[in-house]
């Protein structure tokens, strides 16, 4: 066996003893042992695409839905910076990828060889490790040396901060097994004789010892983005009676929670009758200004860094989300006052202001968006995450379509929502649904959509190319096509003059080209009672919904005047 093969097929079962199902290879000549060990590997499933950043946020998408390290290999040079993307995006949203790049060996590097880069460290600090694997010789050691390294990077992947590893693979010719030539190894290859991995780890630290909170009327629970356990925070909130204002990823806003809280907290005499004594936030609130604003106004911030992949109690300095940095207290875990504990459900003045606002604000919404039939997309983004069958999946994507559902969304429960919130950009949001729906649907969760913008679906096409013997995603693709970029009308730029062109950006294309270019099903979805239909209907697909910017913005302005006039009759 030629020391390339040696060491490819070693690190995939390795990989494959600590846990790994899932890969993402896109081709290359240097990565060439890799690929072929992950292909023959019968626990791992193979994904082969030919673009490396939508192969990078495929493995991305499969890692969030799973909550399990997925790899993905390229070959070297420019291929490797492709990736880049999506290791930020892993990094900052805490998803475990095991990030594979192969390289050239020591002795072509800075020479001018064709399709060599400098790819040490070249993630930075947004990989938990980065490993120069070395080339493969036939000396002793070196299964031992391979085994340890690769089960460090898994551990590191998943570990108290779950997120990215690199590492550098060189691989000297030849590049492809040989098993009648090559040298003899002067030790055995195999891993541990019981299948396992060559270490062994504890999944998880002991639970840390709860934070009891101070006792506060006033309270208020805000989840934000991330995947973590919201049962204890939604028991928190009924327990004390503080409203829970949940983000959709943070998929806490269910029954009992606050769905209108963004437009409450804009809404000034409200904000203001409503400054909270104390704040307990989850997650990475990140999505509104609203609720960044009134975290400034709190007079004590527990921030929890509950982490429902990695170990709860570790890396606390770290790893907690506090954009506003108000944080007072930060924390594993909490547990309720203590004068609570015992007395059941709570039902204050606290809480009864803020359910009276939010149905008062619930009705505003709902009747706005129910006055027409033409579908706009606060509407689309409302009705689509209640009609969902319970075991959905819902991607939504940066931008408005996560904003939407963030302003119209009503609670409910049993739809699990996923998006790229970590650095929230508009890379790959194709393939990481792709992704997502493919994890998704290997458990048999259940159905899979995804609520994209026009611009994230022109900027990752590519990941809508699947080729044939490929596995397929059961994934309806619901694309708001306003022929530009929306987000920016309901910003201070929509007033300059070189708005349209510099900002807006319109495209003049139509999703049903898109679709046909990647021979998929396409359908043109106009009025809201015609959405049931438009979602029937397997595997992978295109749903266009035509919307008018200016509109757009025009109608969210109308919503939150319609919440502040209903608040003001509740005076």
């Amino acid at each position: 066996m030629n020391p390339s093969t040696a060491l490819a097929r070693v690190l995939v079962d390795e990989l494959a003893r600590c846990g790994l199902t899932e890969a993402v290879v896109a081709p290359g000549s240097r990565s060439t042992p890799l690929a072929l060990a992950l292909v023959a590997h019968g626990d791992i499933r193979v994904h082969v695409r030919v673009d490396e950043r939508s192969a990078s946020f495929l493995a991305l998408g499969l890692a969030r839905a799973s909550r399990t390290p997925v790899a993905v290999v390229c070959t070297s040079g420019t291929a490797a910076a492709n990736f880049h993307p999506a290791v930020m995006e892993a990094d900052e949203s805490g998803v475990p990828l095991l990030v594979l790049t192969a390289d050239r060996p020591p002795e072509l590097r800075g020479t001018g060889a064709n399709q060599t880069a400098d790819q040490i460290g070249l993630y930075g600090s947004a990989v938990r490790m980065f490993a120069e694997v070395g080339t493969p010789d036939p000396v002793p050691g070196m299964a031992a040396y391979w085994r340890s390294l690769t089960g460090r990077a898994w551990a590191s992947a998943r570990g108290g901060r779950p997120g990215p590893v690199h590492l550098n693979v060189a691989f000297r010719e030849p590049l492809t097994p040989d098993e009648d030539e090559g040298p003899e190894w002067p030790e055995p290859l195999d891993g541990r004789e019981d299948g396992g991995p060559w270490t062994v780890r504890p999944q998880r630290a002991p639970e840390p010892a709860p934070f009891e909170l101070p006792d506060a009327e006033r309270g208020v629970i805000v989840c934000g983005d991330g995947d973590y356990d919201p049962v204890p925070f939604l028991a928190l909130s009924e327990l004390t009676g503080w409203p829970l204002l949940a983000e959709p990823t943070s998929n806490a806003r269910r029954t009992g929670a606050v769905s209108t809280y963004r437009q409450l907290l804009a809404s000034p005499r409200f904000a203001a009758e409503h400054t909270p004594d104390l704040v307990v936030s989850v997650g990475r609130p990140n999505l509104s200004r609203q609720v960044l604003a009134y975290l400034r106004r709190a007079r004590r911030h527990v921030v929890v860094t509950a982490d429902a992949v990695g170990d709860p109690s570790a890396h606390l300095a770290d790893s907690f989300s506090d954009p506003t940095r108000t944080a007072t207290d930060v924390v594993a875990a909490v547990a309720p006052p203590a004068r609570t504990q015992q007395a059941g459900p709570a039902d204050t003045a606290w809480s009864r202001s803020w359910q009276r606002a939010e149905n008062a604000a619930r009705a505003a919404v709902d009747g706005v968006l129910d006055a027409e039939e033409t579908l706009s997309e606060p509407r689309l983004a409302r009705d689509l995450a209640a009609h969902l069958d319970p075991g959905s999946l819902l991607f939504a994507g940066s931008s408005m379509p996560i904003r939407d559902l963030d302003s119209t969304m009503a609670a409910r429960c049993g739809l699990r929502l996923v998006g790229n919130r970590g650095v929230s950009g508009i890379d790959g949001t194709v393939s990481t649904a792709v992704g997502a729906a493919l994890s998704h649907q290997r458990t048999g969760e259940g159905r899979a959509y995804a609520l994209l913008g026009d611009l994230a679906m022109i900027h990752d096409q590519n990941g809508l190319v699947i080729g044939p013997g490929e596995p397929r995603p059961d994934l309806a693709i619901v694309v708001v096509n306003n022929d530009g970029g929306g987000i920016f009308s309901g910003l201070e730029q929509a007033g300059h003059p070189d708005f349209e062109r510099v900002f807006g950006t319109p495209h003049g294309l139509s999703m049903e080209r898109i679709a046909a270019v990647a021979d998929l099903p396409y359908t043109r979805l106009e009025w809201a009672g015609d959405l049931s239909k438009a979602l029937m209907g397997e595997g992978l697909r295109i749903i266009e919904v035509c919307t008018s910017r200016a509109a757009g913005a025009d109608l969210r302005r109308r919503l939150q005047t319609a919440v502040d006039e209903a608040l003001d009759l509740l005076v």
